[in-house]
């Protein structure tokens, strides 16, 4: 028994108000509930709808809305096969979401659009969304969307006839689902509509007719008990032609009938194999009338379709020849015979040839024309020798995809991997033993002369360092707020008790960042700020740091490092003379340099860090140093 969705709304009582609301904007807030609902139910209702939500929108300001609206086109688009206007809906919808979307609303929205590049056949971009989905939802976890993405990616693995991973993924969704703690709504019944489909095409090329119909069963009671009839012709299909697979021709027939009379769905090419099935069935059934009269209507809607129809053609005048030699008319027998001949030749579909040929052998063998019968039977072994042939080089084809993708994925992996090793040896790189040991030995002095507060304020704040430093050590992403927080505690403690206000500093940051919102990868700053004091300034009685954080655009931000040291230069020499300091850069700001290459995913040979002398333009004397940083972000909430 199918739970009742907790998302159902009372669409009658909806409808009712509608009617009798008159002012636009309550009626807006109406529109918006239903039309999202009747995506899935009733999607001609939904685009009347959704056109009365856009002439609204077009004489007010209501970003929200207009971003339903774009999420609901996108939908209803994608139910009505118009798969090219669902990515124009979906973009427009991901450009707001950037500005005014939450992470989990940009998640779904991106596992949705990845669902229209498949329809579009564009594997690569759906790949590159769900992966996207899948990193928002790392450091903000959601079920319900990771079982969505484990769906897609089933699909995926459908695509590229991974069949054994396909299974996989589509049953771990499945229980994924399934198995939630809060109530399932619509979408997660049409998700779930999605892997039992999946799942019933998977058994159906393996040749397992009987599971194959039990899943595309399980798919049409869900749809119809949820009333989410928009793809409800194909599953009807999908049943039929999984019990021809079975030869129960009776079960299938009224599962095409329902196909046929579906009109909730507005495929054409549903119905057309509808009616060629049915005539399939009337067939077996040595009713020839009948058979006849839905291939001629299943024939006329193929010539409706803009696509070229060759095999159903094909499929169609195979059939009829078929019909023609039960009843003796040997001339149709031959004409249906020869058109579907000339059908499945006009785009090689050696499988058609070879069932045709053997077909016509066993006509003209029954009418003991063997020289003719002799002629098709070589042809059949012929075709079906080159139908093996294209079958393993498709399987060799699939192999090396599949290779591909694995290789791609273990590199991303490996990727990963690296980014989070080069993380640990930064953080353990982070702190220079010479700034840990300063700031204890001077809150002991605090306390040896008894000025309690200052011990326990610089105690207090030190320990809150090493605290964050500890915490961070665990996460790849952490807000732009907590990296400056974490950056300020470091120079206020370098400041007060290192160096005893001979340092100063400030942070500045852009008025159009979001510093709580945009991720940045954890301490990826500090070992350039500690690497300007330690290098610049150490020697200085006036030493000041500035960092100061810009937008590049939304992919990348800018920091700054610029201090007053000595230069590099100098800073050199005093390295050569001092040995405790020789290799301290190599082990933090190299290591974060590493990192940034991988978090950028770019070559070897691209620069994220740059480093600029200063000098006086009149003197030419050293005025500092200054680190520009490219940063990749990340948006959280």
């Amino acid at each position: 028994m199918l739970e009742t969705p907790s998302s159902f709304i009372e669409t009658d009582v909806l409808e009712a108000k509608l009617r009798n609301q008159k002012d636009s904007l309550q009626r807006l807030v109406l529109i918006d509930l239903l039309a999202g609902y009747y995506a899935f139910t009733n999607v001609h209702r939904s685009q009347d709808l959704l056109t009365e939500l856009a002439a609204i929108l077009a004489s007010h300001n209501f970003p929200d809305y207009q971003l339903n609206y774009h999420l609901f086109s996108g939908l209803v688009n994608n139910q009505l096969y118009r798969f090219q206007n669902a990515k124009e809906e979906f973009l427009k919808a991901i450009s707001l979401l950037k500005e005014r979307g939450t992470v989990k609303q940009q998640a779904e929205c991106y596992i949705d659009y990845a669902g229209v590049c498949m329809n579009l056949d564009d594997m690569e971009e759906a790949s590159t969304y769900l992966g996207q989905a899948s990193r928002l939802l790392k450091n903000f976890p959601d079920e319900r969307l990771m079982a969505r993405i484990i769906c897609r990616e089933g699909f995926l693995n459908l695509h590229y006839a991974n069949y054994s991973k396909a299974i996989e993924l589509l049953l771990t969704a499945d229980k994924k689902i399934t198995t939630l703690n809060r109530g399932l709504d619509l979408k997660d019944y049409y998700f779930l509509t999605l892997i039992h489909s999946g799942l019933g095409k998977i058994y159906e090329v393996n040749d397992d007719p009987e599971k194959s119909v039990m899943a595309y069963l399980k798919v049409v009671n869900m749809s119809e008990a949820m009333e989410m009839r928009t793809r409800i012709s194909w599953h009807y299909l999908n049943v039929g032609t999984g019990y021809i697979a079975l030869e129960d021709y009776s079960s299938a027939e009224p599962y095409f009938r329902k196909a046929i009379e579906a009109s909730d769905d507005m495929s054409q090419y549903a119905r057309a194999s509808a009616y060629a099935n049915l005539g399939h069935c009337f067939l077996e059934k040595k009713d020839f009338d009948q058979a006849l009269h839905f291939f001629d209507r299943a024939e006329d809607l193929y010539r409706d379709s803009t696509e070229d129809e060759y095999y159903n053609f094909a499929l169609i005048e195979s059939w009829r020849g078929r019909l023609f030699a039960e009843i003796n008319q040997e001339k149709s027998a031959i004409k249906h015979f020869a058109l579907a001949y000339e059908n499945a030749q006009a785009i090689n579909n050696f499988k058609l040839l070879a069932n045709l040929c053997k077909d016509v052998a066993t006509f003209y063998a029954d009418r003991k024309d063997f020289k003719s019968a002799y002629e098709y039977q070589l042809l059949n072994e012929k075709f079906a020798e080159q139908y093996l042939e294209e079958v393993n080089l498709r399987k060799q084809s699939e192999l090396e995809i599949k290779y591909e993708a694995e290789k791609k994925k273990q590199e991303t992996e490996l990727l990963r991997l690296q980014a989070t090793k080069l993380q640990l040896k930064a953080l353990r790189a982070q702190m220079n033993p010479h700034f840990l040991f300063n700031a204890l030995n001077a809150i002991q002095n605090f306390i040896t002369s008894n000025d309690i507060t200052a011990a326990t304020k610089y105690l207090a704040r030190f320990a809150q360092l090493m605290r964050q430093s500890l915490d961070y050590s665990d996460m790849e992403i952490i807000s732009l707020e907590k990296e400056i927080e974490f950056l300020r505690d470091y120079l206020q403690i370098n400041e007060k008790l290192r160096f005893k206000d001979r340092l100063s500093f400030d942070i500045l940051v852009d008025d159009d960042i979001e510093e709580d919102i945009l991720g940045v990868p954890t301490m990826i700053v500090q070992p350039y700020v500690e690497n300007a004091i330690e290098h610049g300034l150490r020697s200085r009685e006036n030493g000041h740091v500035e960092v100061k954080f810009t937008l590049i655009d939304e992919h990348m931000i800018l920091c700054t490092i610029r201090d007053n040291g000595i230069g590099r230069r100098a800073a050199r020499l005093q390295r050569l003379q001092d040995p405790k300091f020789q290799n301290y850069r190599s082990r933090g700001t190299s290591i974060t340099e590493k990192r940034l290459q991988i978090l950028h995913h770019s070559k070897e040979d691209e620069m994220f860090v740059e480093t600029i002398d200063l000098y006086d333009p009149d003197t030419g004397d050293v005025q500092g140093t200054m680190v520009k940083v490219k940063i990749p972000v990340f948006e959280i909430q």
